[in-house]
């Protein structure tokens, strides 16, 4: 039983960002349905969407795949209010109303205010969202309220000293990012923690990152055994104090069933892990590879006139950086060949303005274009 919220089994929870896909526009529910059966078997109870995942095919294969499946006292249900779905105070709860709907709930046991940047909160502010989560509240609709968070540690503190009332923060938090200066993992944990916030970590394992990797860093994880790569990023992220939840967006069931062993016994890592550790974040430096997590909030929450497939070329870019993989030429081929190519960029900027991780988008574009169309 997690000890920070009774009502949580464990400290594991699965995110339902990244389903497993039949083809781009298509999730594989009956493998959906499979990884929630072997998930709540397991012990496990906490699910965590938002109506920009899959493009709100998250939230309707959440009600087909768990909440018409399950009595409500077997789940709990976190979802977001996310900016780009109000325009004015007036929309906001009738755009709840219509999450519940389509998640088959009565009330969400969890709802956050969604991607909050200094941008974001502005209009959160300027539409009274914080206040309407709490006669939302009030009306037994949320049982808690929270916000997750992709900005500076003087904004979160910002946020967290107007808003007492917020009971948890949702972090990026990973062991390359907690020191990493654009992000300032550490500096956030530490804010949630001087206002007393218990914290969930998204983006554990970095959009799937610290799995892939160079085989200089898995040739570190090897010397100490045969766990995962992702079992000791998930491990160093549920190690720290106040973190009650750490989520995982899993692909597939192998991806759960690795995961959930990590969680059914959990250790901290210890002291030659952590040393491990420090040596893959500074092999991860030197390959200076691009930190995109594929959120996609570039195109979703900001759409790209010229059609760009973002996070597509940076995945290609990283695979070329860091792997030196002969296919990424052919893979941009593909990626750009009805989108638009990183040379077709204007420099809007829009994409930058959204991005979590704080990318020089326009910059990095320009760097997938000299290696992949010249």
């Amino acid at each position: 039983m997690n000890k920070y919220f009774p009502e949580i089994k464990n400290k594991f929870g699965f995110g339902c960002m990244r389903f497993p896909m039949i083809d781009e526009n298509t999730i594989d529910k009956e493998q959906v349905c499979k990884m929630v059966d072997l998930f709540i078997e397991s012990g496990f109870n906490y699910f965590d969407t938002a109506h920009a995942y899959h493009n709100g095919m998250s939230e309707t294969t959440l009600k087909e795949c768990l909440t018409s499946r399950y009595p409500r006292d077997k789940y709990l249900l976190v979802n977001k209010l996310t900016n780009e779905f109000f325009e004015k105070e007036e929309d906001i709860v009738p755009f709840f109303e219509k999450q519940l709907e389509w998640c088959g709930v009565d009330y969400f046991d969890f709802y956050l205010m969604h991607a909050q940047t200094a941008t974001y909160y502005k209009k959160f502010k300027a539409c009274r969202a914080y206040e309407i989560a709490q006669e939302l509240k009030a009306a037994g609709k949320i049982k808690h309220v929270g916000l997750s968070f992709h900005d500076s540690p003087e904004v979160l503190e910002e946020i967290l000293s107007e808003h007492p009332e917020v009971e948890v923060v949702q972090i990026q938090f990973n062991y390359v990012d907690y020191n990493n200066e654009s992000i300032q993992a550490k500096k956030c944990y530490d804010i949630c923690r001087k206002y007393g916030k218990k914290i969930a970590v998204m983006e554990p394992v970095k959009g799937g990152q610290l799995v892939n990797m160079p085989a200089e860093a898995m040739d570190v994880f090897k010397e100490l055994g045969d766990a995962s790569a992702a079992s000791y990023a998930l491990r160093f992220a549920a190690g720290f104090e106040d973190i009650y939840m750490v989520l995982s967006g899993m692909s597939n069931m192998d991806q759960m069933v690795d995961n959930l062993n990590t969680f059914k016994d959990f250790k901290p890592l210890d002291e030659k892990e952590m040393a491990a550790i420090d040596k893959i974040c500074n092999i991860l430096a030197e390959k200076k590879a691009v930190g995109c997590t594929a959120c996609e909030y570039c195109i979703t929450q900001n759409q790209c006139p010229m059609e760009i497939p973002i996070p597509r070329l940076f995945a290609n870019l990283n695979l070329k950086k860091v792997h030196n993989d002969g296919n990424s030429h052919w893979y941009y081929g593909t990626y750009t060949a009805n989108k638009g190519k990183a040379s077709d960029c204007i420099e809007c900027g829009g994409c930058e303005a959204a991005c979590p991780q704080h990318l020089p988008i326009i910059d990095l574009l320009k760097e997938v274009a000299e290696i992949f169309e010249n």
